[in-house]
């Protein structure tokens, strides 16, 4: 921020533009336009008792040039001179930037002089500025865009000396060229006046620019040795501020720079993106905004690039002079930022509040003179920014250093937990050492006696071993009988199942058998679909549909799937027992009763002995009676074949019986 003089407003002033807004003042400008065409501006006049005055706007004129051709004998003809305007009727700033704007002032000197006068222009960033004496002495071209050497006083702002003769108006011409939006900013003074102010001014910077290089060597020594990179991080941002300082109060151009213009333009440009990002870096980290604020930290970082990248446009593009409302989102998010990580705990962050009340205020008052309101514009407030980034630099430097002991002091705490708990587990070892040494006593009397023990026990074992031989040996021998006698027994019992199995087989195909003894033969349905399916493919597998003769099992048990057609069969499918309703192990034992009394055995006791409705029996049993009527006709018929025949008999299905068996083995 530039240092000027306490009575005047920043350069970019645009305050005119809201004057422009009220229709009752436009009417009255456009009321005395014809006016104040023919009236010339105010003489400034100086004597001997005044020291310095300061230019107000109805004390000079202006003439706009757009073109920028114009020369001094051109402006000085009365065609051109007529165009002068007084800065009381018109906007004190060079609104359109490009446009070579013409100032003219007239000062009288009443009396003798004893001292000589300057005019001191306070915006140093004009990017040219030509002085037009009247005492026939060269003009002066110099400007921002000119290295100093081109200026008569080699002086951050630009001065020059005005020869005034007594009791005689002298008329001097400036011609001012920007390239931004500026204010007719400057001031008449003594050599002594201004001798006067030149060393409070610098020593006041000089104060200044020594705290910011107190602290930028103090935390940079403090990063060297600690290794604490928010230190870092911190020099990083006060040389921000002082490169920032520097390139607005023309201080760095003074003495750093003053041969190269265009990096004075690149770092006025520059500086002010450049601290943005430095004080976004270094409050984050400062702030711990990463972890105590994960999910508010992103949309601080998104803010500050786009900040950035709007600073980036107005500067090399648009150069409105607006840029400086991009700096309010981020650093309202960053203080909003501080204040809650405040009130999560850190005690830290108050001091970080405190310091940038200052720079708030000192902010707010930029903003209004910005904005051309210059009701509070006074020493105090144009060089709150100053005074406001020296109490900022100084309480953050001891924040940063609370943080750090704060971060100490914990660690501290930690390593005394630590230590406590290590002393504790030194205790520990010790009694778990004494006790490892009384074990060890113990093992070693206990070993010892173990081994007396072991000692006796061996021998009895030996002993006993020996007497363990000798009634292996006969055991052995007995075993070899035993072996003889277990083969023999294994065979009789194998003749035995045999004979037991073809007693019962004959017992199922005589009368005399009940469903208790048939269910040992046939003891589960997958029994009875085994037998079946056995029984019904006895002369191998043919399918039905295409008549290929190799086969895969089907998804239902014992069902067969054709390798070709995919055509799959049930086990009870083109069988007397498809669509039985009933257990198949029943339907097996109700086949058997009555194909062994001959078709004589009725459907009441078929219920009672298979626990069944009688009219299910009776359909059943007429099912049966009609496949044994079927099967004597059958030409191969023999009397004593077994009755199991039958089952395989499926002439009795209706058509639509035999295409919804088709239909249930394809689905099956």
């Amino acid at each position: 921020m530039k240092l000027v003089n306490s009575h005047l407003p920043p350069r970019r002033a645009i305050w005119f533009s809201f004057l422009t807004l009220s229709t009752p003042l436009l009417l009255c400008l456009l009321f005395v336009g014809s006016l104040a065409q023919a009236r010339p501006a105010d003489t400034l006049r100086v004597h001997a008792g005044l020291e310095e005055l300061f230019v107000d706007p109805g004390q000079y004129s202006v003439l706009e040039d757009p073109s920028g051709h114009l020369t001094l004998a051109q402006v000085q003809e009365p065609a051109w001179a007529a165009r002068f305007r007084p800065g009381s009727t018109l906007p004190t700033t060079m609104d359109h930037p490009g446009s070579a704007y013409w100032l003219r002032l007239v000062v009288q000197a009443q009396g003798s002089l004893s001292q000589h006068w300057y005019l001191e222009m306070f915006d140093s960033h004009l990017n040219s500025v030509e002085f037009y004496p009247v005492d026939g002495s060269a003009p002066t071209f110099t400007g921002s865009d000119l290295p100093l050497a081109t200026r008569k006083f080699p002086y951050k702002n630009f001065l020059f000396r005005l020869p005034l003769p007594p009791n005689q108006a002298q008329t001097y011409y400036l011609r001012l060229t920007s390239n931004s939006k500026t204010t007719f900013l400057s001031r008449l003074r003594t050599e002594q006046t201004l001798a006067v102010h030149f060393q409070t001014e610098y020593g006041l910077l000089g104060g200044f620019y020594g705290v910011l290089l107190i602290m930028v060597v103090y935390n940079l020594c403090l990063y060297l040795f600690i290794g604490e990179q928010t230190y870092l991080r911190y020099v990083l941002y006060v040389l921000s501020c002082s490169l920032v300082f520097m390139s607005e109060d023309g201080l760095g151009f003074q003495y750093l720079w003053p041969g190269h213009p265009v990096l004075n333009q690149i770092i006025t440009a520059g500086s002010p993106i450049l601290l943005l990002l430095t004080f976004s870096y270094y409050a984050r980290q400062f702030l711990d905004t990463a972890q105590r604020l994960p999910s508010y930290d992103p949309w601080i970082r998104a803010v500050v690039l786009l900040s950035v990248a709007g600073l980036l446009i107005d500067a090399v593009w648009l150069s409105s002079g607006w840029g400086f409302w991009f700096y309010l989102l981020p650093y309202c998010m960053i203080y909003y930022a501080a204040y809650r990580v405040w009130q999560r705990g850190q005690r830290t962050a108050r001091f970080f509040l405190l310091a940038h009340v200052m720079v708030a205020i000192s902010v707010v008052f930029m903003i209004l003179r910005k904005l051309g309101i210059n009701t509070f514009t006074n020493t105090a407030t144009v060089y709150s920014m100053n005074a406001a980034f020296v109490v900022e630099v100084v309480v953050l430097s001891y924040a940063l250093g609370e943080k750090i002991k704060g971060i100490k002091d914990a660690t501290i705490r930690a390593q005394g937990k630590l230590v406590k708990q290590l002393r504790k587990k030194h205790q520990v070892q010790e009694q778990l050492v004494e006790q490892l040494q009384r074990n060890q006593e113990l093992k070693d009397q206990l070993n010892s006696e173990l081994e007396g023990l072991v000692a006796q026990r061996t021998d009895e074992l030996r002993l006993q071993s020996d007497t363990i031989a000798a009634q292996n040996r006969e055991l052995l021998q007995a075993n070899g009988l035993l072996a003889l006698q277990s083969a023999a027994i294994e065979k009789l019992n194998a003749e035995l199942q045999r004979d037991l199995q073809e007693v019962k087989t004959a017992r199922v195909l005589s009368k005399e058998v009940n469903f208790g003894e048939f269910s040992q033969i046939y003891p589960d349905k997958d029994a009875c679909l085994v037998y079946l399916a056995n029984l019904k493919w006895s002369e191998g597998y043919q399918c039905r549909k295409c008549g290929h003769e190799k086969y895969c099992d089907g998804r239902e048990p014992h069902s067969r799937r054709c390798t070709k057609c995919r055509y799959v069969e049930s086990a009870t499918a083109y069988t007397l027992l498809q669509k039985c309703k009933f257990p198949i192990i029943k339907a097996f034992y109700a086949v058997f009763l009555i194909y062994t009394h001959k078709g004589n055995y009725s459907s009441q006791e078929l219920s009672r002995v298979l626990d069944l409705r009688q009219g299910t029996c009776w359909s059943f049993s007429q099912k049966v009676l009609e496949a044994m009527r079927r099967r004597r006709r059958a030409p191969d018929f023999d009397e004593n074949e077994g009755w199991t025949h039958i089952l395989l008999d499926a002439s009795g299905l209706e058509p639509e019986e035999a295409g919804a068996a088709e239909e249930a083995t394809v689905r099956a």
